[in-house]
């Protein structure tokens, strides 16, 4: 298969690699997020780019295994990074899309748009029955690529991708057939989309959130005693569906893996309560629901020495908040066994609307049991 040239309607180039390229392949691949999210060499050796733009491009397309091309400004001819087939099968009619892009080069959607370029070729041209898009879970910048273009994720690979280290890790695996190219982003993550805020406020580390008397902060090992003590206590144990074996151990993989799976699986946040000196006192989450993308459920649970003093009320005003802002959601849920009227008080100062009893609503270690539920909206926080 002969090397081929792309031109797209908003200025850019894609075509075959060259010699000449060697030098901002070099420079490019010394960006840490290229290194972090993709299989590139680490360290990044001038060889490696030599290799990659001569022997291994070339291979590819002799071979017809493979479709690399460097994406470049039309203009100027600058490189703006690299979008192509990966893998290629023309047998069996189906490829791999794979992009990066340089550092200097973000901000202007031009994986999206050299993506989408490559995906038409792969349809119009050679005729593919099928594009996968993989990446790993947590790289949410790539997935909101993906469908930008028309790719559709169905749930999380486990082990379903290779990892530097020689071992497997998590990904998002990604499907796309032909007619459904998407040469303008569907709304949900269209720029300023409610998924374009949200993957962008995944795609970074979460913050330490202000909370009235207290802070809202990550989890961390040095709170393991004061974890396994509040969900030890009485009244955690009976108003939530923390196991009554709950040890060290148990503390040790929620805190190490509890809430920054779901950050990175985007599928909710979670915070640890933190009093005036920064000492835990409780736990608090937001978990966005599967099947409705913009409601979330908030829960909370507070440590024994600091219940009555404000802590759990600010700290729900101010993830609710976060959730509102930073996570476009329309809706958070709260519920609760019926005669947790502690939990009811925080709620309703918080702004929730008590909605009524949903019957066998809540779930405790196997039992349903009937709940209060209520409804925040982004107009009622605060009311």
């Amino acid at each position: 298969m002969e090397p081929i040239e792309l031109t797209t309607g908003d200025g850019l180039v894609l075509r075959a690699w060259q010699a000449d390229d060697t030098e901002d392949v070099f420079r490019a691949c010394q960006d840490p997020l290229i290194q972090r999210w993709t299989m590139v060499p680490v360290p990044y050796l001038r060889e490696h780019a030599v290799d990659f733009v001569g022997v291994g491009s070339q291979a590819g397309w002799a071979a017809e295994t493979a479709a690399p091309l460097g994406v470049f400004d039309a203009r100027t001819g600058e490189l703006l990074g690299s979008a192509g087939l990966v893998t290629l099968d023309l047998p069996n009619r189906h490829a791999e899309l794979g992009t990066w892009i340089a550092p200097w080069a973000r901000g202007h959607r031009v994986a999206e748009r050299a993506g989408r370029a490559v995906a038409h070729w792969a349809f119009e041209v050679l005729g593919l029955r099928r594009l996968i898009w993989r990446a790993e879970v947590g790289n949410h910048a790539s997935r909101l690529t993906a469908e930008r273009i028309g790719f559709t994720f169905d749930g999380v690979v486990r082990a379903g991708l290779p990892s530097r280290n020689g071992g497997f890790v998590d990904g998002w695996h990604g499907v796309l057939l032909p007619g459904e190219v998407c040469d303008t982003p569907p709304a949900w993550v269209a720029p300023g989309g409610p998924g374009a805020l949200r993957a962008h406020a995944f795609s970074h580390p979460p913050e330490r959130l202000p909370a009235g008397p207290g802070t809202l902060r990550q989890l961390r090992e040095g709170d393991l005693v004061d974890v396994v003590e509040t969900f030890r206590d009485a009244e955690s144990v009976a108003w939530t569906s923390i196991p009554l074996d709950y040890g060290p151990d148990r503390a040790l993989a929620f805190i190490r893996h509890g809430y920054p799976d779901g950050w990175r699986r985007g599928t909710g946040t979670g915070f640890a309560m933190a009093d005036a000196d920064d000492r835990f006192a409780g736990t608090i989450d937001l978990r966005i629901s599967p099947v409705d993308p913009v409601t979330a459920e908030i829960g909370f649970t507070a440590a024994p020495w600091v219940r009555g003093k404000g802590y759990t009320t600010e700290a729900a005003r101010a993830i609710c908040a976060f959730g509102f802002d930073k996570l476009a959601l329309g809706r958070i849920v709260w519920r609760a066994h019926i005669g947790n009227t502690g939990s009811r008080r925080v709620a309703e100062k918080v702004g929730f609307v008590i909605e009524g009893v949903q019957r066998n609503g809540c779930e405790q270690r196997g039992k349903r049991l009937d709940g209060w539920v209520a409804t925040l909206l982004a107009k009622d926080l605060g009311r």
